[in-house]
């Protein structure tokens, strides 16, 4: 597998990190994004191209008529969409590797439109964040030609495992996996927020500690805190999709939806400025208290 023309559908956090650590890899970069477009963001975004020899394009058909090896990493939301709009411009024998963090059942549908297409489809469950690690975060490949794209991607310095040829394997670790992290991330804003209303986080926290040493729980709480603060709005998207998984299993999503509505409420928080002038390495307590201020308000 020789692909030395790669271009990111999404020019987003990890479409940036993603583009900037292939380049030194690829014959030729690009990306194309909404951003590129839209008038209000697209001088920015393009300025933030250029400065990093990523070429802009205008167009997802431009970008797949660059390219042999196309990424997408966009919202969850997202995801058959582009893999639907790629379809209809991709070129053949064209490898696509969807990052996106979907259920089983997106991925499948997204991989009949690229192979109906003549390319061929890999899934990736990208299994942590992906800041600080960049393109060396672990990711876990699916797919008829994933053992293929593992290997060049290997040689390429990535942490890439092939872990199946069956499409949705991969992704349903990596939702499983999402249910229990980003739920852990709810329960720890609702439990911490409570206790701080009734004045008893100082009984609460021990008593964890006691439970779970291995755990420095005021130190994840207030990682916690951030993390959703910051990307509420796409681990919301992301539990949707875990609860597809979960239907798509032939449950009822009780925890996983409840666990999105929560990703969703603190990510509309945020976006009426509630954190907005929060320090780098807040402590827990900061972010709980400006949600108490706002309960009396």
């Amino acid at each position: 597998m020789n692909l030395q023309r790669i271009g990111l559908v999404g020019y987003g956090e990890v479409g940036k990190i993603f583009s900037a650590g292939l380049k030194p890899r690829a014959q030729a970069m690009g990306a194309w994004d909404l951003k590129f477009a839209d008038p209000l963001t697209r001088d920015a975004e393009r300025a933030h191209a250029a400065g990093a020899g990523i070429a802009a394009h205008g167009s997802m058909k431009e970008l797949c008529e660059a390219s042999d090896f196309i990424i997408s990493a966009v919202t969850a939301s997202n995801t058959l969409a582009v893999a639907q709009e790629a379809a209809a411009h991709i070129r053949l024998g064209t490898v696509f590797l969807d990052l996106n963090s979907a259920s089983p059942g997106t991925k499948q549908q997204a991989a009949a439109a690229i192979d109906a297409a003549g390319a061929f489809y890999v899934e990736a469950g990208v299994m942590t964040s992906v800041p600080p690690y960049g393109i060396q975060v672990p990711m876990l490949l699916g797919g008829a030609r994933a053992t293929e794209l593992a290997a060049l991607m290997l040689s390429w310095e990535m942490d890439a495992k092939a872990v199946s040829d069956k499409l949705g394997v991969a992704s349903a670790i990596k939702m499983c996996r999402s249910v229990m992290i980003k739920g852990l991330e709810a329960l720890v804003i609702e439990s911490y927020s409570t206790a701080r209303a009734y004045g008893v986080e100082d009984h609460v926290l021990p008593t964890l500690q006691e439970t779970f040493p291995s755990i420095d729980w005021s130190q994840q709480g207030a990682y916690f805190f951030s993390r959703v603060v910051q990307h509420g709005k796409r681990r919301a998207e992301e539990m949707r999709e875990s609860a597809n998984t979960v239907k798509e299993a032939g449950f009822d999503p009780l925890m996983t939806t409840a666990i999105a509505a929560k990703q969703q409420w603190v990510a509309d928080q945020a976006k009426e400025g509630l954190f907005k002038d929060l320090p780098k390495g807040a402590r827990w307590q900061d972010y709980a208290d400006r949600l108490l201020a706002a309960r009396k308000r």
